[in-house]
């Protein structure tokens, strides 16, 4: 039986999609590949010709009430933030163990997986690599990534970086003891399991650019930042007709999308953006997202158009600017395009995106989306869209992540793990 490499992730579509690009880069080289993630994602996995597995615990079944506010969390929300997390950690370790199979010859873990893929991989006596989107290891250069963005000092940011790993270690704990339980492997804190694979100098390929994070000179060995990796789609895809219809009716228009945030309140943005485009005189697209954003209620726009999923990367070259909650993924695609940004982050990781792309002056100053009026968003769309100077920040950026072949660094390491 040929043997096969496994590839986990698990949560929103930024968090699983570019593992579809790793995937079909190693299955170019001729690797037999699976990825293992929600049903959700099943069709995504499928069309970029790799093998699909499940993984329980999808969040787009497990959303927030649609019909509940889409704000940040208060201290109260935040613990009740941290028991869901924990909760859907626990039902992910087991469906980790269901997707490996007798044919598994090694793992690729995301950031989320891979503290239960490293259990699998001593069970299985096989090779892993962590294949990370956003930086988690602590350095003096910057806070952790979930801790809204600002500096707290070199000495600072290293020991609220040590603390939110231990906050981390907490969080798979229940999880951990589970597995490996079922695993047939002696009790081992997860404190303790990453402590070994630190002390083994484990690689950790990062899947993001130093255009904005650069590598920090205090990592250790094997910590590595290594370019994007960019969500598959297929070379013949084209945007739909209604788009590519509404492209050439005008300039070019200003993308404004959420993703997996804000859940539910698709009618109140919808209404928020078309008032700040009129207000900026600009043309919108909407991608309507886990909101469900819309204007259906407002009777649409002739210079609005709202959509459904397509590729930020056929997209987003044709706009005048991207407005976006900052994820990981579509920050870099903004960038990746050349256009400016208007970051509207939410949560998570999102702040330090943000603040990261105006730092290189390729987007506005961020809109805490709490913050988010009509009047703000379209002031910030004015900025994004009459100074040049942006532009040629967001084009010399997207100038050198061209120069980047981030899956090509994953496929050499994976050779050297399996030579």
């Amino acid at each position: 039986m040929p043997e096969k490499i496994l590839i986990t992730a698990a949560g929103s579509y930024g968090d699983v999609a570019p593992y579809t690009g790793v995937g079909a880069r190693l299955r170019a080289a001729g690797h037999e590949v699976v990825l293992a993630t929600h049903d959700t994602y099943a069709g995504l996995v499928r069309a970029a010709g790799l093998e699909f597995r499940p993984l329980p615990a999808d969040p787009r079944a497990h959303r927030p009430d649609p019909a509940g506010p889409a704000r940040p969390a208060g201290p109260g929300s935040r613990r009740a933030l941290l028991r869901r997390a924990a909760a859907f950690i626990e039902e992910l370790g087991g469906g980790i163990a269901d997707a490996a199979h007798d044919d598994t010859a090694l793992l690729l873990l995301s950031a989320t997986t891979a503290p239960l893929g490293h259990h699998l991989a001593e069970a299985l006596d096989i090779p892993s690599l962590d294949l990370p989107l956003v930086p988690g290891a602590p350095t003096g250069d910057f806070a952790p990534v979930v801790g809204g963005g600002r500096s707290l000092g070199r000495w600072g940011n290293r020991a609220a970086g040590r603390l939110s790993l231990r906050v981390i270690d907490r969080l798979y704990a229940g999880a951990t003891a589970a597995l490996r339980t079922r695993l047939g492997l002696p009790p081992a804190t997860p404190r303790a399991v990453r402590r070994r694979a630190e002390a083994a100098g484990r690689p950790v390929l990062h899947g993001f650019s130093e255009v904005l994070v650069p590598r920090p000179a205090d990592w250790r060995p094997g910590l590595e930042v290594v370019g994007n990796w960019w969500p598959w789609h297929a070379p013949e895809a084209q945007l739909p007709p209604v788009v590519e219809d509404f492209l050439a009716a005008g300039p070019p228009p200003v993308f404004l999308g959420f993703g997996s945030m804000a859940a539910g309140d698709g009618e109140r943005l919808g209404d928020l953006a078309v008032r700040a485009l009129r207000r900026a005189g600009l043309r919108g697209i909407l991608q309507s997202g886990w909101a469900g954003l819309t204007t259906r209620h407002t009777g649409g726009h002739a210079d609005v158009l709202t959509i459904g999923d397509v590729p930020h990367a056929l997209l987003f070259p044709r706009t005048a600017a991207v407005v976006h909650h900052c994820g990981a993924g579509t920050a870099a695609a903004g960038l990746r395009a050349g256009v400016p940004t208007v970051p509207v982050p939410v949560t998570a990781d999102q702040p330090f995106w943000a603040h990261r792309l105006a730092a290189l002056g390729a987007a506005t100053a961020p809109i805490p989306f709490p913050e988010l009026s009509a009047d703000r968003l379209a002031h910030a769309l004015t900025q994004a869209t009459a100074a040049p100077e942006r532009r040629r920040h967001a084009a010399g950026a997207a100038h050198r992540l061209a120069t980047e072949d981030g899956t090509g660094a994953v496929l050499k390491a994976v050779e050297r793990l399996r030579g």
